[in-house]
């Protein structure tokens, strides 16, 4: 038990570890006037995330069913209260690894609107997603039925999609990605494009930040999906390798295409065919085999790296492509294992098509995928419109073009000639002109 405890709670902190390493990803990819911004979105996110999990959100997720599987009793668990006892350390271990989850998939969704999003605004909106989508979606996937273990009666109920429907979603996969990709879609139409695209060139300003990030990203991923066996067991190594090898196979296919399409292989390339590995293999890692995992990898590289482009077809602006990489990649890895799961790795796997199941288990992970796609992509329409003509979710036009991180933040994310730490340029014994000009825009 204390094994087990241990490992839970080192995968926690390995989460907890994504959650700074997607804000130097996204902010590396955005231009140096919002870099601060983005990483700000994140970090917030872990504020008004974290505050509310431990208040109801956990109860709210895992308590005791309140009807339908839709949602569990948000006031079964308020404040945690049963699970802060010495004997039940595994209970709030298994708290503090769920409430990485929820920050993250709402961190996720920030990618989508960059550089034009008010952060009061934003937090705001974390709070009543977190609260209206995340935990009502996290239980219809996470939360499962509690049996007494000599009567076999049902002492505790949870979600429908884990349940009564029997979909598999090993780690989050729906719960998570499809989810945060949901909103991010949704998310976009009602806010609207950025100032000046897709006409205006908007590079990543800085590449090694977004290297940074994805590595940090597969380093915490690992307890993200190995951690999600809840012990320090097989399952978990094979969720780890399984990790490792469909993150690795879907860099190559993203390369692949780059390769193909554009005559070269480019460090963002194999930074977002990291993630988008990682997203397709999160669901589906403790229940296929290494060939499948190969193949989900492989598969989600290819097919991410041509949905990116979606959103100048259809024109909406996925700033950070997040629809591209986590939405499809979420679909990718939830319907592959219809085709990919195995009993042959894991008992709690079901058999896909590939290996003599037959089509029914594909269906299942269809109904899953699409019930989390199409009540997230609604109900997160109608918060963001609710934002937007009361409160206002955008910056002004002006403060947009001259960047978030000044209008909302007073600051700026690099100093360039003479800052407040060093000597300023001089001719004779004058402050020079420039060093005029630069003082002058800081007061």
């Amino acid at each position: 038990m204390e094994g087990n405890t241990a490992w839970l709670l080192t995968s926690a902190a390995l989460v907890l570890l994504m959650v700074p390493g997607l804000a130097f990803f996204y902010g590396g990819m955005v231009r140096s006037k919002s870099v601060l911004n983005m990483l700000m979105m994140s970090f917030g996110s872990l504020g008004v995330v974290g505050v509310l999990w431990v208040v109801f959100g956990y109860s709210a997720t895992f308590g005791d069913d309140v009807g339908a599987g839709l949602l569990g009793d948000p006031f079964e668990a308020l404040g945690l209260s049963g699970l802060m006892g010495a004997e039940t350390l595994s209970n709030t271990g298994f708290a503090a690894f769920q409430a990485m989850f929820a920050i993250l998939t709402v961190a996720l969704i920030s990618g989508a609107v960059a550089d034009r999003v008010r952060f009061g605004t934003w937090l705001l909106f974390a709070g009543l997603w977190a609260t209206i989508v995340y935990f009502p979606v996290a239980h219809w996937v996470f939360a499962f039925d509690a049996t007494d273990d000599v009567t076999g009666e049902t002492t505790k109920s949870g979600g429908w999609i884990a349940n009564d429907l029997g979909a598999l979603d090993f780690a989050g996969g729906t719960a998570v990605h499809i989810n945060a990709g949901a909103a991010a879609l949704a998310l976009v139409l009602v806010i609207g494009k950025r100032v000046g695209w897709p006409k205006e060139p908007m590079k990543p300003h800085n590449l090694p930040f977004v290297m940074l990030g994805a590595g940090l990203l597969w380093f915490g991923w690992f307890g993200f999906n190995a951690g999600s066996a809840l012990a320090a067991n097989n399952i978990a190594g094979v969720a780890f390798i399984n990790t490792l090898t469909a993150t690795s196979a879907a860099l190559l296919g993203w390369l692949l295409i780059e390769r193909i399409r554009d005559g070269h292989a480019t460090s963002l390339g194999a930074a977002s065919g990291v993630v988008a590995g990682l997203v397709a293999i999160t669901p589906a890692c403790a229940f296929v085999d290494t060939w499948g995992a190969l193949a989900i990898g492989a598969i989600a590289g290819i097919l991410c790296a041509l949905a990116v482009s979606l959103k100048y077809r259809f024109g909406f602006d996925d700033s950070l492509d997040v629809v591209g990489v986590h939405l499809v990649g979420g679909l990718v890895g939830t319907l592959l294992i219809g085709f990919f799961g195995t009993v042959g790795v894991n008992e709690g796997s079901k058999d896909g098509l590939f290996y003599g199941g037959g089509l029914e288990l594909l269906g299942t992970q269809a109904i899953g995928a699409f019930s989390v796609l199409g009540y997230s992509f609604v109900v997160t329409a109608i918060i963001g419109l609710l934002i937007k003509f009361t409160l206002g979710f955008r910056l002004p036009k002006d403060e947009e073009v001259v960047g978030i991180d000044e209008a909302e933040h007073a600051e700026t994310a690099y100093e360039f000639g003479g800052g407040r730490g060093g000597r300023a340029a001089t001719t004779g014994s004058g402050v020079s002109g420039t060093a005029k000009k630069l003082e002058g825009s800081k007061a």
